[in-house]
């Protein structure tokens, strides 16, 4: 993410020094918007240039695919529009060079001045810019592999307001993850209380303190029958 904002900052700054060259003396105090884009294809002449057909207009091009390239994280359309201002600047150069004879680059105003230099330096910018950047195809697919990386639980836990449908036997069934704490133990159950008067039909035990009476009240005993 800094390296992408990084990126575009330095393309952006790059196309506004391109952007801006042509409006800065070139070469023998001539600016670069008198330069006709032709003259780059056919040779100097010392024929006065409209703004919009000087070699303004690729330095214009080559914003645009900076911009459109920061906006889209594309780092192809940077570095293209890099490519395009050093290929008419060292045009320029070339045509410039025929028609003088030699490049010369003098203080007082003779020779290669600032305009040049500013267009050099934007089509580098640019380059760097392009460097920098990311690029939104290989984050996505970094994301992407991210997240393949990524731990996928098999069953993942239900919320404890619905119907759980828990592994291994996938019954259905509420939820009893209702609570953090454990859940209280049952009593096992040990028969009636022999002590409840209302177990009537059990027999009673003896009060506390006297001797218990072996007989049972319900089924005493009978005498055997005499033979």
């Amino acid at each position: 993410m800094i390296r992408n904002i990084l990126g575009s900052l330095v393309a952006l700054a790059g196309a506004a020094s391109a952007v801006l060259s042509p409006f800065r003396d070139w070469y023998d105090g001539r600016a670069g918007q008198d330069y006709r884009v032709r003259d780059l294809f056919e040779g100097i002449t010392a024929t006065e240039s409209g703004v919009l057909v000087s070699i303004l207009l690729p330095f214009l091009f080559a914003a645009l695919l900076v911009i459109a390239g920061v906006v889209l994280g594309s780092r192809l359309a940077v570095a293209l529009a890099g490519l395009v201002v050093l290929g008419f600047t060292i045009l320029w150069m070339v045509r410039q060079g025929q028609a003088t004879g030699s490049l010369t680059v003098g203080g007082d105003g003779a020779g290669l001045q600032v305009g040049v230099v500013n267009a050099l330096a934007g089509g580098v910018l640019m380059l760097i810019g392009a460097l920098l950047m990311r690029g939104r195809g290989r984050g996505v697919a970094r994301a992407r592999r991210e997240r393949e990386r990524e731990p996928v639980e098999p069953y993942g836990a239900p919320p404890a307001d619905q119907v759980d449908m828990w592994p291994p036997t996938q019954e259905p069934g509420m939820s009893t993850h209702t609570s953090p704490w454990p859940e209280p133990e049952v009593d096992p159950y040990t028969g009636p209380d022999p002590h409840d008067p209302r177990t009537r039909s059990y027999p009673q035990a003896p009060p506390p303190g006297r001797a218990g009476d072996p007989r049972d009240p319900v089924h005493p005993p009978q005498r055997p029958p005499e033979g």
